[in-house]
């Protein structure tokens, strides 16, 4: 060390606690070096570096960098000034993330490592996003993040305890509820628009029509009866639905895929006519008839009387729900949306080739009469002689 530096060291020009900056002459595994004012050259060892133990140098400066330290030690042998850019960060780091949290704004952070339970992001301190905080839905690997840069919010700080917790989350679901509000905007009952189903509950299915999912109740995911959502759609199909109601207050919408569709009887009743003789299902079984579907979603009646040429008391005398039957088409009134059936026998062939069988009663087992006297012997054994005379 030359005179004059070890002169000015020992006047005092540098101490330790001193906020210096300096200019970023080499970069390597142990650290950077720094040259400072007066020609002092200044170290910053790895890990002083950053907030987040075990960062590479290379990640956070490198030559031509000008960068702001804190000087901790002064070596008067060496002079070499030992200095660190975290305790630097430190202070001005708790002041700027108190404030985001105050404002609940919205920051970007660079995401510098994966660890057990979430990411690790150095904002001046160490910065945490639980796993759980990183995203609306679960993420199975985490590594995907690593190098990212996320837009995150403060949710919880204690600069006593070094803790500082960030939520991507909080984003994401600010951003969501943003676009749902301007979607419902736009959105207007009986509008036709695309979507792709979300996800299936028992009582239907939740389409995302833009940014915001809909609700098609079970009851308006087909013309013909649904048992259970997955009978017609699956999670991932493009489907077309119709809205039915838009509930900005709530947050809710009410989609419809039955009523995106063509009307059964917009779509098949110019098929059939009078005379006409055709297969169908039965779907339901009351007490004056049984109404048949003919195609799906389109249904005729066959009144009890037009069951058979025998008289049927009740329909469900005769029929059940799920029997195919061979029907006779009577009327049709589609302003009524009615079509009249017939399974009677005609003269021309009629709608069956055999009338459909009525359910027998269970027959109850014939009642055994005990003829034994008792004693051993039959009726016939004692008084046979009687019948004689």
């Amino acid at each position: 060390m030359s005179e004059d530096l070890r002169e000015m060291l020992t006047d005092g020009a540098v101490h330790e606690g001193d906020v210096v900056t300096g200019e970023v002459t080499s970069v390597d595994d142990s650290g950077v070096t720094v040259a400072l004012s007066h020609g002092f050259e200044g170290v910053i060892s790895a890990q002083e570096l950053s907030a987040i133990p075990g960062t590479d140098a290379s990640q956070v400066l490198k030559v031509g960098d000008s960068v702001t330290a804190v000087v901790t030690k002064v070596d008067m042998e060496s002079g070499q000034v030992a200095l660190s850019k975290r305790r630097a960060e430190q202070s001005e780091a708790w002041a700027r993330m108190q404030a985001q949290f105050e404002s609940q704004a919205a920051f970007e952070i660079q995401v510098r490592d994966v660890v057990k339970g979430g990411l690790v992001a150095d904002v001046g301190v160490r910065a945490f996003i639980p796993a759980s905080l990183v995203d609306r839905r679960f993420v199975e690997d985490l590594k995907e993040f690593k190098g990212q840069t996320l837009k995150v919010k403060v949710v919880e700080l204690d600069p006593e305890k070094n803790k500082l917790i960030l939520s991507r989350r909080a984003v994401l679901e600010e951003e969501q509820e943003s676009r749902v509000q301007e979607l419902m905007e736009k959105l207007q009952p009986g509008e036709v628009i695309e979507g792709v189903v979300q996800r299936l509950t028992d009582f239907g299915a939740f389409v995302d029509v833009g940014g915001a999912d809909g609700l098609v109740h079970i009851s308006e995911l087909s013309h013909t009866h649904v048992e259970h959502p997955s009978d017609v759609v699956k999670e991932g199909d493009h489907v077309k639905v119709r809205v039915l109601r838009v509930d900005p207050d709530a947050g809710k919408i009410s989609l419809s895929i039955k009523s995106a569709q063509p009307e059964p009887w917009e779509e098949f009743a110019t098929e059939f006519h009078p005379g006409d003789v055709v297969d169908g299902v039965v779907k339901r079984v009351v007490d004056f008839g049984a109404f048949v579907e003919l195609r799906p979603g389109l249904e005729g009646l066959v009144h009890v009387s037009q069951i058979s040429n025998e008289h049927v008391a009740q329909a469900s005398d005769v029929l059940e729900p799920g029997q195919e039957v061979k029907v006779r088409v009577l009327s049709v009134e589609p302003e009524r949306k009615r079509i009249s059936l017939s399974m009677k026998e005609d003269n021309g062939g009629g709608a069956r080739e055999q009338q459909p069988r009525r359910r027998e009663p269970r027959r109850q087992p014939e009642r055994q009469v005990d003829t034994s006297s008792g004693t051993g012997a039959t009726l016939g054994d004692l008084f046979g002689d009687l019948f004689k005379k």
